[in-house]
């Protein structure tokens, strides 16, 4: 039952779970460690052992198939694998469409924080900066507001950090408004909120991040009874697989808790 033939679709199957593997990674040696990562390393480990050593791994789950127990086991592994694939292909679409939502109108563009190292924007920040400037510049009466504390290794707040980041490529430091209080997406978009409130700007933003971090962006402000648009970044192909699984779990729990 558990039997894989022919050989060269185990060994395809090797390849593709190998190169998942690499993918996921990659990422520790750069520093970042998150859910994406590790699970996706998880999974591809798991995943090449079951093509590279199919005989062996079928002839362990044909007799704990026929094991009554086992055989229970395995169905509820085999539809929880089911359930989180339709899941996660479902997730994936509507993270496709809000990563590639274009802003309808002109509303305050709330650019989301993320890494500073040594003081200066991270790629993935700079990234999003680099977006939030090409809209600000193409829309000179907008005002935008860059969220984001100070992490214990950071030398400055994120805030700061897309603020010098701005002013230093020719955006009007009157129209930036920093919030350097916020740790977390739910505290950039909260505390995003007061500042719009304080100043009558209503309830809709735009909202710069990295097209994976849009859905799940958008569902909190949604939460916040926020208006939302979207500008995306791009991201380094080489790390979308493990931010993408990092917000399948994101999204759920953001359906389920948040």
């Amino acid at each position: 039952m558990f039997v894989i033939e022919p050989l060269w679709v185990r060994l395809l199957g090797t390849l593709v779970f190998a190169a998942l593997f690499l993918l996921f990674i990659n990422p520790f040696f750069l520093g970042i460690r998150n859910i994406g990562n590790i699970a996706g390393t998880a999974l591809s480990i798991l995943g090449i052992l079951f093509f590279a050593a199919n005989p062996l791994v079928s002839k362990l789950l044909q007799k704990v198939w026929e094991n009554n127990v086992g055989h229970v086991v395995l169905c509820g592994v085999i539809g929880l694998l089911c359930i989180c694939a339709v899941g996660a292909v479902t997730i994936s679409g509507f993270m496709l469409h809000a990563a590639n939502d274009v802003p309808k109108e002109e509303n305050v563009v709330v650019v989301l924080g993320c890494k500073v190292r040594n003081g200066v924007p991270s790629l993935m920040l700079r990234r999003r900066l680099d977006a939030a400037h090409a809209y600000l510049t193409e829309h000179p009466d907008v005002p935008v507001i860059v969220c984001g504390g100070q992490g214990p290794d950071e030398a400055i707040s994120e805030a700061q950090c897309m603020y010098n980041y701005l002013t230093e490529h020719g955006i009007d430091e009157a129209r930036i408004i920093r919030e350097d209080r916020s740790t977390s997406t739910i505290e950039n978009l909260q505390n995003a909120q007061d500042i719009l409130h304080e100043n009558d700007w209503g309830d809709s933003v735009t909202i710069v991040t990295d097209g994976f971090h849009q859905l799940r962006a958008s569902m909190i402000a949604d939460d916040l009874n926020l208006e939302s648009d979207h500008i995306s970044a791009k991201t380094s192909w080489y790390l979308v697989p493990t931010y993408w699984v990092r917000e399948w779990m994101g999204v759920v729990y953001q359906l389920v808790l948040g």
